[in-house]
């Protein structure tokens, strides 16, 4: 297969995340303490690393798996898989227990790209760095900012 990194898709990927987090940041206007992981590392690191790799595990790994070998779970539309999309709303559904309703439902977006990556490549590996990523900027920007 292809090398995820020479994948001109999953380079956008990578960069729309800045364009999103500057996006909401432009809406929501918060204060950030950009510094605030040095002070609870074991936060940050669960927030940017271990959470990502067990949702991709359970989401894309596991869930998404099951949905694609349904009958229907294959069928797509602009690469975008029935498993993928209901994955998705399950995924974002799932942020509700910890998150307001704005934030749930703004995980559905990249969740779905995530789900691309895990179709296309038939890997979790795309989706966890990605879902890294991805949550990295949120946490940086968004978690303890006033």
């Amino acid at each position: 297969g292809t090398n995820v990194w020479s994948d001109v898709q999953f380079r956008v990927a990578i960069m729309v995340a800045p364009l999103v987090w500057g996006g909401v940041f432009l809406i929501l206007r918060p204060t950030p303490n950009l510094l605030w992981f040095l002070t609870d590392f074991r936060q940050f690191l669960a927030l940017v690393f271990i959470y990502p790799i067990l949702e991709e595990i359970v989401f894309r790994g596991w869930l998404q798996g099951e949905l694609y070998d349904w009958k229907k779970g294959k069928k797509s539309w602009q690469n975008i898989s029935v498993a993928n999309v209901l994955c998705s709303i399950i995924f974002a559904s799932a942020h509700l227990f910890h998150h307001s309703v704005f934030w749930a439902m703004m995980t559905f977006f990249p969740s779905l790209v995530f789900g691309y990556f895990r179709d296309k490549y038939q890997s979790i590996y795309p989706s966890i760095v990605l879902h890294s990523f991805y949550n990295g900027g949120f946490v940086l920007l968004f978690v303890n900012s006033k």
